[in-house]
């Protein structure tokens, strides 16, 4: 296991859910949620922060200019993201604003279920590692597949190759994160094999819930 973990969640096991995009990470939270395990997405979060209005959309529009809001108020999510998939420095200021707004979100939400008293809780976080997150976790488990069922998953998506390599390239390689993971779930048989994984994880940390 990596390092201790901080004070505010020794009574709760803190699961860390990272991978590569398109390999499973949102089914994996489902499952917790199915489970009525407690869980947040950072991703969700980031919607949250960035919504109308908020100190975060203000500061977007500052740096990226007003082309990245809508009508509504609201941020094109789309029109922003053509500013910063291709161009790291974009990516750096963009993360900048809203990766320490995530990170105290999430982690005020794992300090209730330290007072709820919940034994295990999930953070989905497709930046774990990039930001530098795996110290919060008394584990973090890596969602994984093969780069062909992963370009697969994302023509899906109706994402074209461009934008699909675009996505890939802004996170670290799966294989590094594998290997800074605790534990690598395989994500190709469906959702079945992905529960019996999770479930396998959970016994392993003594935190199985009924």
């Amino acid at each position: 296991m990596r390092g201790s973990v901080v004070f505010w969640i020794r009574t709760v096991k803190l699961i860390g859910l990272t991978g590569g995009i398109g390999m499973g990470k949102s089914a994996a939270g489902e499952w917790f949620r199915t489970r009525g395990l407690p869980m947040t997405d950072s991703d969700q979060v980031a919607r949250e922060v960035c919504a109308a209005g908020s100190p975060a959309l203000n500061e977007i529009a500052s740096r990226f200019g007003p082309e990245v809001i809508g009508e509504d108020g609201g941020l094109l999510r789309g029109e922003l993201a053509k500013r910063v998939f291709d161009d790291a420095r974009n990516r750096a200021d963009l993360e900048a604003i809203l990766h320490p707004r995530i990170r105290a979100s999430w982690k005020a939400e794992a300090e209730r279920w330290r007072e709820d008293g919940r034994a295990v809780g999930a953070v989905q976080i497709p930046l774990l590692f990039e930001t530098g997150a795996e110290s919060e976790f008394d584990a973090v488990v890596c969602l994984a597949c093969s780069p062909e069922v992963q370009r697969a998953r994302l023509k899906d998506r109706g994402w074209d190759e461009e934008e699909a390599a675009q996505r890939i390239a802004s996170q670290l390689p799966i294989r590094e994160k594998m290997e800074r993971s605790d534990f690598v779930v395989w994500n190709e048989s469906g959702l079945l094999e992905l529960g019996e994984q999770l479930e396998r994880v959970l016994r392993v940390l003594g935190v199985a819930e009924e």
